[in-house]
């Protein structure tokens, strides 16, 4: 029984930081061959914001470059999103997805409202 819970969304003022949360239950992080985060903002389709493998290779979206982190917390089993200098154009929904081979797993989402 895999299940991704995200935590940490809420409204922040442009410029300043937010920490996301994805906690994997009944599966090691380690077990998926990648996590990533997903964002969906009204009326757009749901895009890749940031990938993190297995090895520990990073990939991130252009839009979110040098302000975005994606990590693990081993002790925790959880995967994080910092997000910094964040923008108006950053408000989404924000989605943890796990991989493994052809099987991936969501989780239910966080919303991200960036506005002053």
């Amino acid at each position: 029984q895999v299940q991704l819970v995200e935590s940490g969304g809420g409204l922040v003022q442009p410029g300043e930081s937010r920490r996301l949360s994805c906690v994997a239950s009944g599966r090691s992080i380690f077990s998926f061959d990648a996590m990533a985060w997903y964002r969906q903002a009204p009326g757009n389709q749901r895009e890749l914001v940031a990938t993190l493998t297995l090895g520990g290779d990073t990939v991130y979206a252009d839009s979110v470059k040098g302000r975005f982190t994606i990590s693990r917390d081993n002790a925790r089993n959880t995967v994080i999103l910092q997000m910094n200098s964040l923008k108006p154009e950053d408000t989404a929904v924000y989605y943890c997805k796990a991989r493994k081979l052809w099987s991936d797993y969501w989780g239910q989402g966080t919303q991200v409202t960036v506005s002053s």
